[in-house]
């Protein structure tokens, strides 16, 4: 299943210069599951975002990307901690049209 998603990052990072990938880990590393493995040197280091860990913020990083017209995907490590982000789309993304 990693490899299948790693496949698809490649694909539409290929066809779209708008999709990037924001999250720990996900540049040098590759991420915590090896999903980001090779992107950054494919894509560079403004595509492949690494990140603090630090889950709200960068959620909030990738909202306003969108905002803005990019196309992000915000990868974490566990779900502990991404519920800590929840707040971000909850609240702060889904009170943006009022």
């Amino acid at each position: 299943m990693f490899e299948a998603l790693r496949e698809a990052m490649i694909e539409e990072m290929t066809l779209d210069p708008t999709v990037c990938m924001i999250g720990e880990d996900v540049g040098d590393y590759g991420g915590s599951y090896k999903v980001s493995k090779g992107l950054s040197e494919m894509f560079g280091d403004l595509r492949v975002l690494d990140t603090p860990i630090a889950e709200n913020s960068f959620t909030g990083m990738g909202i306003g990307a969108a905002m803005k017209g990019l196309r992000p995907v915000v990868e974490g490590m566990n779900m502990g901690f991404l519920l800590l982000a929840y707040n971000q789309i909850s609240n702060n993304c889904g009170m943006l049209p009022y």
